[in-house]
């Protein structure tokens, strides 16, 4: 049984600590909200990978996603929110407080409750599962142009994917760099019209039809790079070596919606929400990458937490109104 007691309940309760669970937490301490973060590893979400982010506004000179979602929980704290580390079971409702159980690294499970309840557990970019992949991640395997592409100025870049992100992704990348190789296993994009037939008559980008990447190749130790990809072609089997600098994948993501059943969500697997983050279920919000929403990046991220704490503090006001009614 978890243990249960007032020093558990809280104003509003955030689960995950990426961007958008950190911007949350501070504005929520701002408004004077008793709140509480729980994180299953770590803070900072994707942007923990991230070597040198330089495309956040204000930023000028580059800084390490870790060290950027470091100073992001100090605000927090700052500002009054308390984060544990644990994993969240499920989430549930009872006599008008939300009510999630969480195991901690240690210990008996603890129950927590709350009025209001952030999810922000994010997304995981869709791995193509083949060697080298996890190896040279950083080290020219990514998963956002926008983040890493600047780094491959006029090199080789290869981009993994056929559907409307990658086709997207490699026309960012063609202002970059004149050398984009597309490698899509089926014999058209699954793009839309428009920004296929755009992707096809950038002069910039080579495309590459029924062909799959089989591995990605690259230098030895700690300062190795990716150099090449093995591509096999799926019609007659032949496989041949791909020398480029850079392999970008972009083959979906699979938000982590599993605590999220109890709202609704699109064909995709996100969560549907208004402009201020409320999911189909008064009193639970949702922000960042696990939102459906047309452009992902830390920044979208921070604003979406931001949001979802000035609506809670609202909810929680509405709340109390109709109580003394």
């Amino acid at each position: 049984m978890g243990t249960e007691t007032m020093d558990n309940v809280y104003d509003f309760i955030i689960i995950g600590g990426g961007a958008a669970g950190l911007s949350a937490a501070q504005y929520a301490g701002r408004s004077n909200l008793k709140t509480l973060v729980i994180e299953e590893k770590g803070e900072g979400g994707q942007a923990v990978y991230i070597d040198r982010l330089e495309n956040y506004p204000g930023i000028l000179e580059p800084i390490s996603g870790y060290d950027f979602a470091s100073a992001m929980k100090k605000q927090a704290i700052k500002f009054g929110a308390h984060f544990i580390y644990g994993k969240v079971s499920g989430i549930g409702k009872k006599a008008g407080k939300f009510v999630i159980p969480v195991e901690p690294p240690e210990g008996e499970p603890v129950i927590y409750e709350a009025r209001t309840v952030l999810l922000a557990t994010g997304a995981d970019h869709r791995k193509l599962g083949v060697p080298g992949e996890a190896e040279y991640y950083g080290k020219g395997v990514s998963y956002c142009a926008s983040c890493d592409g600047p780094f491959f100025r006029d090199k080789h870049i290869v981009v993994v994917g056929g559907g409307d992100a990658a086709c997207d992704e490699a026309n960012f990348l063609a202002h970059i760099t004149d050398r984009v190789t597309m490698i899509h296993r089926r014999d058209s994009f699954r793009a839309q019209k428009a920004i296929a037939e755009r992707t096809l008559k950038n002069p910039h980008i080579t495309v590459k039809f029924n062909m799959t990447v089989e591995e990605i190749r690259g230098g030895e130790g700690p300062a190795g790079k990716v150099s090449s990809v093995l591509v096999r072609d799926v019609k007659t089997n032949e496989v041949s070596e791909l020398a480029c600098d850079a392999v970008f994948v972009f083959v979906g993501m699979d938000p982590r919606t599993e605590l999220a059943s109890i709202a609704k969500m699109d064909e995709c697997g996100y969560i549907i929400t208004d402009e201020n983050m409320q999911t189909s279920l008064k009193g639970l919000f949702a922000a960042g990458d696990i939102r459906s929403k047309p452009f992902r990046q830390i920044v979208t991220a921070a604003a979406d937490g931001a949001i979802a704490a000035h609506a809670a503090s609202n909810c929680i006001d509405e709340m109390l109104c109709e109580s003394v009614k």
